[in-house]
């Protein structure tokens, strides 16, 4: 299946092959993994990874290079309330965009989900820094970060964050709000989470254990606890023992205690003093602030794929990480929404279960692990790998409105000698599926088509100008614009803060 005039006339395809996955397979035993069926043989390529690379492959590295004046003002012209979201399952690098971006911007705030999410983003030494709940603009000195109503706080994973950040050299104090609107996220929330997980058995979620779903559940139910609640000790105890109460009747394996509720009243006692400072009215902050000119950056947890709504459900997360999410998260009107950037991986990672169209379930899949790093920022775990679906990222980008897209780990792919775009889905029966389907069992048992292009082969962690990518990497990127609609303005050839092309 040839088709080359899906890209620009002065275009060489002399070394663009389009075909599809019946290509050299390998196959895969029946089965199911990860909650996917497959009748019959599946076939799945076998990647030359580094291993396998001629040692001809050199290394590119660019001059260094300051933010051209263009780039700055790109930058600097991103609407008054900017969003940064995930395209994919989460772990697509958003925190590093955020805290590139943190610097034109007064405010950045978290709007949904919980210690849940894991972004990692380094400082100008080089330092590692993995945070959960405090928005990663925090190692931008002059940035108010704020933790929105939308968000479920588990206040030990708050201080140890706050902890680490002040033993590192990285001011909290003044910069940080938490919504009194908020609700809070009680160790026992995550108990009750394993044993949820254990009760599903084979049909287990595959969820971080972090209590998220238990807390939005309470939440739900309307028998949740507000930070703001902390202000009324005198009324703390009887709420928290209805919680607790209900944790117990509905779960056998929860042993609740008098003792259990006087520990945790006297420790959220100590910890309403401590929290005291932190606490505000964020929704009359954000509005203020808006209505003072003040541009605010928002930061998504997780990520499209995991909206409770719209992702692969019930494999999802608990709170709407889309765009719909900012505005109940956070209090603020749709109207008031601009830029929205969406975060996508150059290939595609799934921790946990649930459908993954494009999974590499083969040695090439684990090579791409290695290569990547894919190990879970919040609980370690390995990430799942694959080819970037690009039906997946064409429905989150519809459901977004994204106004650009930064596309992250451009350079884990340098190794390959061919890269696949998932570019459609058919049925079994090869009946083409239009668009990104609600139901599993559809998901489980479809067939991808791919596109094939070739890999560069070279190392280009180094580069900085767009110009000097290798023509098959431009080329890629291209592509990727093509099919989606949306153009990528930020590419991510590596961990660190100026490891980014702007394009």
């Amino acid at each position: 299946m040839l088709v080359g005039d899906a890209f620009s006339n002065n275009t060489d395809l002399s070394a663009i092959e389009i075909n599809r996955l019946d290509s050299n397979p390998l196959t895969v035993s029946k089965g199911r993994s990860y909650g996917r069926k497959f009748s019959g043989a599946r076939p799945l390529l076998h990647l030359p990874y580094e291993s396998r690379i001629s040692p001809r492959a050199s290394s590119v590295v660019s001059s260094p290079k300051a933010v051209t004046a263009d780039e700055l003002g790109r930058l600097d012209s991103l609407s008054q309330v900017s969003g940064v979201l995930g395209c994919q399952w989460g772990d697509e690098g958003k925190g590093k965009l955020v805290d590139i971006l943190a610097k034109h911007f007064d405010i950045v705030a978290r709007c949904q989900g919980g210690a849940n999410a894991g972004h990692t983003i380094y400082n100008a030494e080089g330092k590692k820094f993995a945070l959960h709940l405090v928005p990663s603009g925090i190692l931008n000195e002059d940035t108010l970060c704020l933790i929105g109503n939308g968000v479920v706080v588990h206040l030990p994973g708050l201080f140890k964050e706050i902890d680490g950040l002040e033993a590192n050299g990285v001011s909290c104090k003044g910069r940080i709000l938490v919504s009194d609107r908020a609700h809070l996220l009680f160790d026992f929330h995550q108990t009750v989470d394993g044993l949820r997980e254990s009760e599903l058995a084979k049909s287990f979620i595959g969820t971080t254990k972090r209590g998220i779903g238990p807390c939005y559940s309470s939440k739900m139910i309307r028998n949740g606890i507000r930070v703001c609640d902390l202000r009324h000790m005198d009324t703390f105890r009887d709420k928290l023992d209805v919680l607790l109460s209900d944790a117990a009747s509905r779960f056998k394996g929860f042993n609740y205690s008098n003792e259990m509720l006087n520990e945790e009243v006297e420790q959220y006692k100590r910890f309403a003093d401590r929290l005291g400072p932190f606490i505000a009215d964020t929704v009359h902050i954000v509005n203020d602030s808006i209505a003072q000119k003040k541009k605010i950056l928002v930061e998504g947890g997780q990520a499209t794929m995991l909206d409770i709504d719209f992702g692969t459900y019930p494999f999802v997360t608990s709170s709407s990480p889309s765009a719909g999410g900012i505005c109940t998260g956070l209090g603020i009107a749709p109207r008031v929404l601009g830029d929205l950037i969406g975060v996508v991986k150059a290939y595609t990672t799934r921790v946990g279960s649930g459908p993954f169209p494009t999974e590499l379930l083969c040695e090439a899949g684990e090579d791409l692990r290695k290569a990547g790093h894919e190990f879970g920022t919040t609980t370690g775990r390995p990430r799942r790998c694959g080819w970037l679906d690009i039906v997946a990222l064409k429905f989150c980008c519809q459901i977004n409105g994204f106004s650009s897209l930064n596309l992250t780990k451009l350079d884990v792919l340098s190794s390959l000698q061919e890269i696949r775009l998932g570019i459609s889905y058919k049925t079994v029966y090869g009946t083409p599926i239009t668009s990104f389907p609600a139901d599993l069992s559809v998901l489980e048992q479809l067939q991808v088509e791919y596109e094939v292009l070739p890999g560069w082969q070279t190392d280009i962690s180094g580069i900085r100008n767009y110009e000097e990518l290798p023509l098959a990497a431009q080329r890629y990127v291209e592509r990727i614009e093509e099919l989606v609609g949306v153009p990528i303005h930020y590419i991510g050839v590596g961990p660190h803060r100026d490891a980014l092309i702007y394009k």
